[in-house]
């Protein structure tokens, strides 16, 4: 099945490479364009695309409030790539806050741009796990918005599953995690499902966030 991908960055070079990029790999294909953030959200309000490869800073309306506009609406399968240097990890902690599924150097190549694709839009793992777990940590460390976790939406989940929460926000792999507690892979994927479902979150990443803002996952208690 073909991946619809919109790209969304102020600069015409950034958004034709990319579309030559992506359009090149198979299975994806870039439907459309966007050059700042308030035309993204239109968007993908009117074209539903699949995944948006989503430049952070923009005129007007930046692609953090983008993320947050577009994430909100329920209605909406789209996840959110978002594309950073690493000069700017603090804007990455907002994003992710607002609702992006992974994140990406500008820098990146072709393949690599076009694995992160494939990897969000299937919603299996974290983006580039050594930048992911040196920017989860430092999100964990960074919230003022930590708070004890929410109960209601905690004790919806079984033990086993509050259990792989805790080490997806680790960082770790459906593998990994199946390595920890000696079951099958697919049976953590079939608990990741349940998780998401039960909290009402659209993927892993947003997952790994939900277990640090509300305290069920502390810096101090991380294997990172």
């Amino acid at each position: 099945m073909t991946i619809r991908v919109m790209i969304a960055d102020d600069q015409a070079m950034v958004r034709e490479a990319f579309s030559v990029l992506l359009n090149a790999q198979p299975g994806i294909e870039v439907i459309t364009t966007a050059v700042d953030g308030l035309e993204a959200v239109a968007k993908a309000e009117e074209l539903r695309p699949d995944v948006i490869v989503m430049d952070i800073r923009m005129p007007g309306l930046n692609g953090i409030e983008a993320t947050r506009r577009i994430t909100r609406q329920t209605d909406l399968p789209t996840k959110i790539l978002v594309l950073t240097t690493f000069n700017l990890d603090e804007y990455v902690y907002e994003a992710l806050r607002a609702g992006a599924s992974g994140f990406l150097l500008k820098d990146a190549s072709g393949v690599q741009l076009a694995e992160a694709v494939r990897t969000v839009a299937a919603g299996d793992a974290l983006l580039s796990p050594e930048i992911t777990k040196r920017l989860i940590t430092e999100f964990s460390r960074l919230s003022t918005s930590a708070k004890p976790p929410t109960q209601v939406r905690i004790d919806e989940l079984t033990n086993r599953e509050t259990e792989v929460l805790t080490l997806v926000a680790q960082g770790l792999s459906n593998a990994e995690i199946a390595g920890e507690l000696v079951v099958a892979e697919q049976t953590i994927k079939t608990h990741m499902g349940r998780i998401l479902q039960k909290l009402q979150l659209r993927d892993r990443t947003q997952a790994a966030v939900f277990a640090y803002e509300t305290g069920l996952v502390a810096p101090g208690r991380t294997n990172l």
